[in-house]
């Protein structure tokens, strides 16, 4: 066993990439599909994407729905600090740490709306946890559904999604990485693994 001095990074590898950039539009352009199917169109129907990685998601989904449908979704985000387990392996007290939210302003009313909450990944449930709490705060939405990119199992709360971009099997040990255009001048998901 290898010992690391505190505050010293895990090290990652890369051990498959599970999405391109041409297959996470292609899920988004399905994802969109699915939201309007299961809300019968654009009324009353409201996008909040949870910060960093869901907002872009949610603005790309937003653009999709308008263009099928001809109509603006409105779109909001919720600005929380995210000490995910899937992301936050260089602190294990961060591990144990719930998500804090820092803002809790959306942008949109949701009172009544089905609301459409986007993320990026889906792990222990504890980031939608906050996330839900944040937005309830904020008005009391008719229907609450959950949006993901990737679903990754390993759930602690019993909180599934509605809609799954797609649904990967992973070890404790492994992390899943979404690099995304808007924020890191990529575009693909990687499955990566502590060594």
């Amino acid at each position: 066993m290898n010992a690391r001095a505190p505050g010293h990074p895990v090290e990652v590898q890369q051990r498959a990439q599970l999405m391109s950039a041409s297959e996470v539009e292609r899920t988004l352009i399905r994802l969109a599909h699915e939201i309007l199917e299961k809300n019968n169109g654009v009324e009353d129907l409201v996008l909040v994407g949870i910060r960093r990685r869901g907002v872009p998601l949610a603005e790309r989904l937003a653009k999709i729905i308008q263009r099928i449908e001809k109509k603006p979704v409105p779109l909001g985000t919720l600005d929380i600090t995210l000490y995910r387990d899937d992301l936050s392996m260089n602190d294990p007290s961060a591990r144990d740490s719930k998500p804090v939210v820092q803002k809790t302003e959306i942008g949109v009313p949701i009172e009544g709306k089905s609301v459409v909450l986007v993320d990026d990944v889906l792990y222990t449930g504890r980031t939608t946890r906050a996330a839900m709490d944040a937005l309830f705060r904020s008005g009391r939405p008719k229907r609450l559904q959950l949006c993901v990119l990737i679903d990754r199992g390993h759930r602690e709360l019993p909180i599934e999604a509605a809609f799954v971009g797609r649904a990967v099997q992973t070890t404790e040990n492994q992390i899943i990485e979404v690099k995304l255009r808007e924020i890191d001048d990529a575009e693909k998901v990687l499955l990566m693994e502590k060594v």
